[in-house]
């Protein structure tokens, strides 16, 4: 058994190369790039912006521990602090999703002094054991417990049940804008600013998991923001550093004044820094979170077409290029059918939801071909 099986059980298709919304495997095929990519490339792949960053850097300073500046990781600081939503400027850097979460859940009960967490149902937010507590699915939990306690979880979109749920034990609420892992299911509108307000009121962190909505991908820099919502912590990772690892927990000054002790050996790496300070610079340079934001429009309205002339497609749902499709079938067989007849990678989003999140430099030639594609199979 290879460790690609042993951890995540291997794709017949062994990708070979990358360059903008194309896979290449080893036999020459590309494929489209809709999701095998995790919405980790929002660039899309080996963009000359990001390589040229990643190139220079590595040739000068590889590796430096946190504690000693470094000016792409002070850089990276302040170009976060200048993006993140409302007021959340002090900035801890990781390696990944999960632990820019995990970051958060022990940033918010230190600063508050408080143990109790809430999360929603079908919840994803991560695999260690703080960010797994709180996250729904009890497959990902099978044979880890026990996983750190007090964790209420509540159904996503319901104001009442996160009114009830939410009190002066509670030290934070973890929410995704949009849960992606649970089905691509947006928030309700008003939804988002009932958990501000009623976080507000009982003193508690509003924790925004924008691992998979942020960085553009939803038509905004940040989903909230669309939302109109400041939270007291947001997380960041996926497509911050077009695919190299990082993650960032960005949290205001009442969180980061009493954070407690927290490290990492690898926090602020140079040269995913390099990396992510191109990947954002060129966001805003050229409005990618604009594009997204048009072409999955244009996208779902073809969507929504092709469900009423298939009647194969239950729902489309979702915002910018965070696109869940969810079918009458199964998903897989959907994904793998699109993937070895029409050359275009998809993903599952549980087991009737076919997920899209394509690099966000995507047009619309490229979103009508996948449309035929799922045409055809469906």
């Amino acid at each position: 058994m290879s460790g690609a099986e042993f951890v995540f059980g291997s794709k017949p298709i062994d990708i070979a190369s990358g360059d903008g919304v194309t896979l290449t495997d080893d036999e020459g095929n590309e494929y489209l790039d809709f999701g095998a990519s995790y919405a980790c490339a929002p660039l899309g792949h080996c963009h000359p912006d990001v390589t040229d960053a990643v190139a220079e850097q590595a040739a000068e300073l590889t590796y430096v521990q946190g504690s000693y500046p470094v000016d792409v990781r002070t850089g990276l600081y302040d170009r976060l602090a200048a993006l993140a939503p409302g007021d959340c400027e002090k900035v801890w850097l990781s390696n990944s999703g999960t632990e820019a979460n995990e970051a958060a859940l022990k940033f918010a009960r230190h600063a508050t002094g408080r143990s109790k967490l809430v999360a929603t149902m079908q919840a994803f937010h991560g695999r260690t054991m703080g960010a797994l507590a709180c996250t729904w699915k009890d497959e990902y939990k099978e044979g880890f417990g026990p996983l750190a306690g007090d964790v209420e979880f509540v159904p996503y979109g319901d104001e009442e049940a996160m009114s009830e749920a939410v009190d002066d034990e509670t030290a934070g609420v973890i929410v995704e804008p949009i849960q992606g892992e649970g089905g691509v299911n947006p928030a309700p509108e008003g939804y988002l600013q009932h958990v501000r307000d009623v976080t507000a009121d009982a003193g508690a962190a509003m924790i925004a998991d924008e691992i998979q909505t942020g960085v553009g991908r939803t038509g905004d820099l940040w989903a909230v923001e669309g939302a109109g919502v400041a939270p007291d912590i947001v997380t960041a990772a996926k497509g911050i550093a077009n695919g190299l690892p990082m993650g960032a927990t960005m949290v205001k000054p009442w969180v980061a004044a009493d954070a407690g002790n927290h490290g990492s050996t690898f926090s602020g790496g140079p040269v995913p820094c390099a990396a992510a300070s191109a990947t954002l610079e060129t966001l805003v340079a050229e409005d990618v979170p604009g594009n997204a934001r048009d072409v999955g429009a244009s996208f779902r309205a073809a969507l929504d077409d092709l469900a009423a002339e298939t009647g194969a497609i239950r729902d489309v749902r979702g915002r910018g290029l965070m696109v869940g499709v969810e079918v009458k079938t199964g998903a897989n067989p959907v994904i793998g059918q699109l993937a070895m007849s029409h050359g275009v990678l998809a993903l599952p989003a549980g087991r009737t939801v076919v997920r899209f999140l394509p690099p966000l430099t995507v047009t619309e030639e490229h979103t009508e071909r996948v449309v035929e594609g799922l045409r055809d199979v469906l």
